[in-house]
């Protein structure tokens, strides 16, 4: 079946970040890996390479292409290579999106420039220690000061991605109670500047996986806002947070789509090249059926996440639809990627294997995002069950 999901310009682009890959990543990601982040510095080359500011408008300094395919192409190629790009995707896909959506014209003009050059690297903090999912249960507050000009942040957030080199961050708090008829209400979204007094940082977690991005728990007190920094309005903070979930849903379908894929492409130059009984494991039934059923899988996974991105980029992809997509695709890729790594035997547990990390980030993909049995339901109420 031919792919019609990208064009000539999407294939340039992916040339040349192949190239960059090979220049820039896979010589030092030994080091990113063993440190447990990307140097803050790597941030700037993807600048200068123009990956953050493809969804911009050129008034700002980017593209103003609105299409998230090109993202997708990174997707593809950071598997492709086993990298990543440390905490820098959260910049573009969770923090763009609240930028694009809710900033103002005097926020975008301080906020875009900045963010396209990578002198302000964003992330989101929505999770609260002892909330997970249940984001309407979130304890962290701010409170308008008496005079006006400020709110008063006080309380805490972990599992935030790019939280050690972030120098903005979306964080989620309640600006008023909820009511007895909506939990939900009461919640708000503030552009903090992470150099403000009462702001830290606490651990840097040691994760299974995606030990390149760096992961934190981040602590507020008395952290003053300006009024200048709340995203959109005041209270209205969950209903922002589901409209932009289905873009976030589709980038986590997506890139355990192209994991797998990349699973694929490992298991079968592996096999090629690895003799047993003084046969390549190649040659052997099971294997050639294993393969086959992984690539089965995903070509039906690369069928369901090009749909959801053609849906995304015309502005009509569903909570329910995005929910389906990160639901099939990423329980695809915890199959394929698991056989793939059983066809290597005991070298597929060692982390000098790229299918190894590959296991081991593919794992939180069930998980960040919505767990695997929020997207259950959330397709269950959109069928009326």
């Amino acid at each position: 079946m031919r792919r019609t999901v990208f064009n000539e310009d999407h294939e340039a682009f992916r040339e040349t970040l192949r190239a960059f890959i090979e220049a820039e990543v896979v010589p030092v990601y030994d080091e990113w890996f063993a440190a447990g982040q990307a140097p803050r510095d790597f941030y700037y080359k993807l600048a200068e390479l123009g990956v953050f500011g493809i969804r911009v408008d050129e008034e700002f300094g980017g593209a103003g292409i609105d299409s998230y395919k090109f993202e997708a192409v990174m997707y593809e190629e950071t598997a492709r290579a086993g990298v990543q790009f440390g905490g820098s995707g959260v910049h573009v896909l969770l923090g763009l999106p609240y930028i694009k959506m809710l900033a103002t014209d005097e926020q975008k003009k301080r906020f875009l420039p900045k963010f396209v050059s990578a002198e302000e690297m964003w992330a989101l903090a929505m999770t609260e220690p002892g909330t997970g999912s249940d984001l309407a249960g979130m304890k962290t507050t701010a409170k308008l000061s008496e005079d006006g000009t400020h709110y008063v942040l006080n309380g805490s957030k972990t599992f935030i991605t790019g939280g050690v080199h972030a120098d903005r961050v979306i964080v989620c708090a309640r600006t008023s109670a909820p009511t007895a008829e909506d939990r939900r209400h009461g919640i708000s979204l503030f552009a903090v500047d992470t150099k403000s007094e009462g702001y830290s940082i606490g651990r840097k977690l040691d994760k299974l996986g995606l030990k390149t991005s760096d992961t934190a728990e981040l602590a507020f007190v008395d952290v003053k806002v300006p009024v200048e920094d709340l995203l959109g309005e005041e209270n209205k903070g969950f209903y922002y947070l589901g409209h932009n979930l289905a873009s976030e849903r589709w980038g986590i379908a997506f890139g355990a789509y192209a994991q797998a894929k990349a699973a694929v492409r490992f298991a079968k130059e592996y096999v090629q090249e690895r003799t047993v009984f003084g046969k390549p494991v190649a040659s052997f039934q099971n294997t050639k059926f294993e393969l086959a059923a992984c690539q089965a899988e995903v070509d039906a996974a690369e069928a369901v996440v090009d749909r959801a991105l053609e849906a995304l980029d015309a502005g009509e992809l569903t909570p329910a639809e995005a929910a389906s997509a990160k639901l099939f695709a990423t329980e695809v890729a915890h199959r394929v990627i698991d056989r793939c790594l059983q066809l290597h035997g005991g070298y597929g547990f060692m982390n000098e294997y790229p299918i190894a990390r590959l296991y081991a980030d593919n794992r939180v993909n069930r998980i960040y995002g919505g767990t695997s049995e929020i997207m259950k339901t959330i397709i269950a109420k959109d069928m009326g069950l």
